[in-house]
């Protein structure tokens, strides 16, 4: 990502509510992301073909109204999240989720 530092990682993570997760990294920067959103992103390999690349999963597929049961740190790289839809099979890179970050500053650093 163009806007991010090469290393930015969480000082804060924060569930809000049942289906928002808030990110406030080393650079002040905070994202919040809707459950659903990162759900569609999820890259495991029953969402992602591990040979082609191809997404499996139908984002549509995923309920507006889905819920993060549960969050739990990977080491300390990563988040793991279970959802209300029966699925936690996918780790979220640190990486990966400042990169997904849906706040308009970062969606238009992106396209830039």
């Amino acid at each position: 990502m163009v806007g991010a530092p090469a290393r930015s990682e969480p000082r804060e993570i924060k569930k809000l509510g049942r289906s928002q997760l808030a990110i406030t990294w080393s650079d002040d920067h905070t994202s919040t992301y809707a459950a659903q959103y990162l759900r569609q992103h999820c890259q495991c390999a029953l969402c992602v073909d591990e040979w082609s690349g191809q997404p499996r999963l139908d984002p549509d597929s995923v309920p507006p109204d889905l819920a993060i049961v549960s969050v739990e740190l990977v080491g300390r790289y990563a988040l793991h999240f279970s959802w209300s839809d029966g699925h936690d099979t996918g780790i979220y890179p640190f990486t990966r989720l400042r990169e997904l970050c849906p706040c308009p500053q970062c969606s238009a650093s992106v396209k830039a």
